[in-house]
């Protein structure tokens, strides 16, 4: 319900931008808002989310272009992923490897 909210809102301030009633630092500050939360994932989930996708860790590492010692260290819960890798992540878990391909 909220995600179709924003997905309006969005829409409605794109338009104002077009027509010229919204200026540009504003509407990129609304873009900046409006991207999806990235989330964390728990060692299993990350296991869960590799297996789902029918990959080793080695394949794994090599989408993610990390390590397969990273990729143990965060099923491990050694190690937890953060930035740019969480964010793949996410996109993994959202709409799978080939998002990232």
């Amino acid at each position: 319900m909220i995600s179709r909210m924003l997905t309006e809102l969005h829409e409605t301030a794109k338009d104002m931008h077009e027509i010229g009633t919204l200026d540009t630092t504003t509407m990129r500050e609304f873009d900046a808002l409006c991207l999806p939360p990235v989330e964390k994932l728990t060692p299993k989930q990350i296991r869960n989310l590799r297996v789902a996708n029918g990959v080793s860790q080695t394949v794994f590492a090599a989408y993610l272009n990390i390590s397969v010692s990273t990729v143990r260290q965060w099923e491990n819960g050694h190690k937890a992923p953060s930035g740019p890798s969480l964010k793949l992540l996410n996109i993994v878990r959202d709409r799978g490897l080939k998002a990232i391909a």
